[in-house]
């Protein structure tokens, strides 16, 4: 089992290690800077469910004042992530089925429409952004590269937006959309998976292709449900993670 299910992990682990590269933010954006940094090591599971963020290390991190950190901290209490907490301050929250299932209901919802709507009019410019991302996508499957694979994936379904010009349709499910990523890092371990995630992404292609909106629909709802067949799963080999 990985140290992620560890107790260890969820109480002693060190934030001077799970952080990017030390840099220096300044200027007005520093807030906007460092909480980007602390959602991308949320995610991608450098900073644990469960682990308990200090504002004085991350200022000292960044090199900025605790005021910064502070704002950073309550936006992304704002999205979920972090939870502040009597006695013990603000911690990074644990896995809720519950919430998994929720952001689900809520991105199949907006990302249905969006194929539908595609399967109307879509951008040719936008088809082949896909096309390119995909082929790309595929690639860091095969090496098993994992971060750059779900990098690519989000721009795939940032590009399905972008077509039907509905950017915003995107803007409002990114934000519940973090929740199911931080589950991904757990649920796509190899290589086989990823690459049926590529194949999934190419049927909702072919049937936007045919302007086909019942099967480009399927293809979406099947593609949303993948993480929720491995949710049990991953609930029972790493609990600790878990509410």
């Amino acid at each position: 089992m990985s140290s992620y299910g560890t107790q260890q992990a969820l109480g002693d682990f060190d934030l001077s290690l799970s952080l990017a590269s030390p840099a220096v933010f300044t200027g007005a954006s520093a807030a906007g800077r460092v909480e980007a940094e602390l959602r991308r090591a949320i995610i991608a599971l450098e900073l644990p469910p469960g682990t308990r963020l200090s504002e004085q290390e991350i200022a000292l991190k960044y090199g900025v004042s605790r005021q910064p950190v502070r704002e950073a901290l309550i936006a992304l209490a704002r999205t979920r992530l972090v939870d502040v907490q009597p006695q013990r301050g603000t911690v990074v929250v644990k896995f809720s089925v519950r919430k998994m299932m929720e952001a689900r209901f809520i991105r199949e919802a907006v990302e249905v429409a969006i194929v539908r709507e595609a399967c109307t009019a879509f951008s040719p410019q936008s088809r082949q952004r896909i096309a390119d991302l995909l082929d790309v996508q595929e690639k860091a499957a095969g090496r098993d590269d994992h971060a750059s694979f779900q990098r690519y994936d989000e721009l795939f379904h940032v590009e399905l937006a972008e077509g039907v010009g509905m950017p915003l349709a995107w803007e409002a499910i990114r934000d519940i959309k973090a929740h199911m990523d931080r589950v991904c890092q757990l649920t796509l371990p190899g290589t086989e998976v990823m690459l049926s995630l590529v194949e999934q992404h190419r049927r909702i292609m072919a049937a936007i292709d045919a302007q086909d909106a019942a099967q480009a629909e399927l293809a979406m709802r099947h593609h949303l449900t993948e993480i929720l067949r491995a949710l049990p799963k991953t609930e029972a080999n790493y609990p600790d993670l878990f509410e």
